[in-house]
């Protein structure tokens, strides 16, 4: 029988009609079996914030691979998909939308916005479970789970509470990131810390009973205003004698004193710091250490406050124009000189971070920390590639405790309430109808909610139906393999390991595979503002899935960035072209021409009636097999993707059938 298959691959028809098929029948829906252990995956939440990216695109070819492997295997087989509420990320993008139509996110109430974000978040996560399935992902959408859902709400109120009683959450003032433009706090990952060449400023600060000055050198000459001490280092000669002394703070004329300190750098500037302990994390240790006053002198638009004096409602970078020509006029500048230093910047909306003094929630990592060093210390937990296991140490041995509350009307409202007759806090999981301290029902709830971190870092047991005893909970956790960017080991990852084994007891996976970041073919970070951005929806749609999943992962490996441009795109189309090719050759070479047409042979007992070149090229495949075989079991993708390529091209095509 002749068979009639297009000269032309065309991957659009072909690719979307056999996903289809697969979903329709069941396939990537896993069934129990107490008698196998399963492979379980839970896909890293995506941000509901726009579409798909080619850093999408690679996690979900690589975590389909692995997923389709074990499954041909014949292990119950569970990949669960997932969205992210993406707190602040996704406030910004509705307040910029509700201000095109003229309208200011403060003339709604709290549930007015949070309805025009859901109706927002619905629509992207519609689009993004459209685009995973474009890009072949095989996941039980059965199971899709979205960070707001009932059961992940249910788990971060949970966690918190049981945290809470522990003494593992606390409320109180710490220097935190904060961003004057979104008005939250910020976690360590959503500031964005630049190189800048500012100015090195050199101050004097006169004595206050005798003459003389000691000159202290900041990039920051307007938080001056809340400094409350000069701290030297006490083995600095220079200025062991004025310890204990009183200097007048410019323009201000406030006494302060001079301690000493052993964190104080010499070789920096002059060797004497200015302590601003509401406006500098160093110097707010400094300042806990002995026992300083705390002075804020920011609102929180970075806009001066009252206790800036004669500077009050200039905006900080203003006022610092306006400290130094009064420093001039009081000629208590010394000099200035060029200095390159660090900013913090805001991810999301590229405003200036301030680091400031604010009462906020925060966990006590320490305690949570030691067993997640554990685990991977003792082999339960493997990180691939095995040197990022030093980079999970260094973080997690000199953790900082983490702030935890965010300034937002979008995410998990934090489930504390305050009574406002003893003014005590009710923490709970469910809302309270008195207060647990005096009785009273006159409650209000924090107006506070917590870092999408928090929510995504009970990901693997709060999908699986965590805190309620479940059967997927009971047969698909702890999980197998968990795959993310190399990027946000520490903030993500390190996470979820350490509130697993708080929450449940358990590892959350046995197997962390962390993928590199994609550039493009010259090696370059891909941004919009560059040109460089390769669409995956765009590239499906000119090569096919296959095409752009084997050009994604074929000679990557793991920890590594990949670069990807036009050319390895069209030599993957080439192959997946080559495949069609070759199977069109032989399917209407053959009489028989559907694989349901065929008897089941042994090949053993029949390889010595076979041709040389049968013999040879089934020899071949064997090897191919076992090789390929061994390379997945050591997650090493890109290199069993090129002898697969080598076998196909080169041995099968070029030799065997040619």
């Amino acid at each position: 029988m002749q068979v009639n298959i297009a000269k032309a691959y065309k991957p659009g028809l072909i690719e979307d009609r056999w996903y289809k098929k697969w979903q329709e029948n069941g396939y990537f829906s896993p069934n129990v079996d107490l008698e196998k252990r399963p492979f379980v995956l839970i896909m890293p939440p995506l941000n509901v914030t726009g579409e798909i990216h080619m850093g999408h695109a690679l996690a979900i070819t690589i975590e389909d691979i692995l997923v389709r492997w074990h499954r041909m295997k014949g292990e119950p087989t569970l990949w669960i998909p997932g969205t992210d509420h993406a707190g602040i990320a996704t406030q910004i993008i509705v307040e910029k939308q509700l201000t095109e139509k003229g309208i200011n996110k403060n003339e709604l109430s709290r549930e007015q916005f949070q309805e025009v974000a859901w109706k927002w978040t619905n629509s992207i996560r519609e689009n993004i479970t459209r685009q995973s399935k474009m890009l072949g992902a095989s996941c039980d959408w059965t199971r899709e789970c979205f960070t707001l859902d009932e059961g992940p709400c249910k788990a971060v109120r949970s966690s918190f509470v049981n945290l809470y009683k522990k003494g593992l959450i606390y409320r109180g003032e710490r220097i935190i990131n904060w961003c004057p433009r979104c008005q939250t706090a910020l976690s360590d990952l959503e500031v964005e810390h630049k190189n800048t060449m500012g100015q090195l400023y050199y101050i004097h600060y006169l004595l206050a009973d005798e003459k003389g000055f000691i000159t202290i050198a900041t990039t920051r000459p307007e938080t001056l205003l809340g400094d409350t001490a000069i701290a030297v280092n006490p083995q600095d000669k220079r200025y062991k004698a004025l310890i204990g002394k009183d200097v007048l703070l410019p323009i201000v004329n406030r006494k302060i004193p001079v301690i000493a300190d052993e964190e104080v750098d010499t070789d920096f500037g002059s060797g004497a710091l200015k302590i601003t302990p509401a406006h500098d994390p160093v110097d707010f240790e400094i300042g806990k250490r002995h026992k300083l006053s705390i002075l804020n002198i920011m609102n929180d638009d970075a806009t001066m406050n009252e206790n800036a004096r004669n500077y009050i409602g200039l905006e900080r970078l203003i006022c610092r124009d306006k400290i130094i020509a009064d420093l001039k006029k009081e000629k208590l500048l010394e000099k200035t000189e060029p200095y390159m230093h660090s900013i913090g910047y805001c991810g999301r909306c590229g405003a200036m971070i301030e680091p400031r003094v604010s009462m906020q929630w925060f966990v006590r990592t320490k305690p949570l920390a030691e067993s997640a060093i554990e685990v991977v210390k003792n082999g339960e937990i493997n990180i691939i590639p095995k040197h990022f296991t030093k980079v999970y140490f260094d973080w997690m041995e000199n953790i900082k405790d983490w702030c935890i509350s965010r300034q937002l009307w979008w995410g998990h409202r934090i489930p504390v309430w305050y009574c406002h007759k003893c003014g005590e806090a009710t923490v709970s999981e469910n809302e309270p109808t008195k207060c647990y301290h005096c009785g009273a029902n006159d409650l209000k709830q924090d107006p506070d909610v917590l870092d999408t971190w928090f929510s995504s870092a009970l990901w693997p047991h709060s999908t699986l139906g965590w805190p309620n005893d479940t059967e997927d909970l009971n047969y698909f956790y702890p999980t197998s393999l968990m795959e993310s960017g190399y990027d946000i080991l520490f903030f993500w990852v390190a996470r979820m390991i350490m509130m697993s084994l708080e929450n449940t007891g358990k590892i959350p996976f046995q197997t962390v595979y962390l993928n590199g970041l994609i550039r493009d073919e010259h090696g370059e970070k891909m941004s919009k503002m560059r040109g460089n951005v390769i669409n995956p929806v765009e590239a499906i749609n000119v090569i096919g899935v296959d095409a752009l999943r084997f050009g994604l992962t074929s000679g990557t490996s793991s920890g590594n960035d990949t670069n990807i441009g036009k050319e390895k795109l069209e030599s993957s189309r080439n192959f997946v072209n080559k495949l069609w090719n070759a199977s069109r050759f032989i399917l209407q070479k053959l009489e028989k021409t559907t694989p349901d047409s065929y008897e089941h042979s042994n090949i053993e007992e029949n390889i010595l009636d076979m041709d040389a070149e049968d013999r040879w090229i089934n020899s071949r495949l064997n090897r191919l097999i076992n090789n390929i075989s061994e390379l997945m079991e050591g997650y090493k993708i890109g290199e069993a993707e090129q002898q697969l390529h080598d076998f196909i091209w080169f041995e099968y095509c070029d030799w065997y059938i040619e």
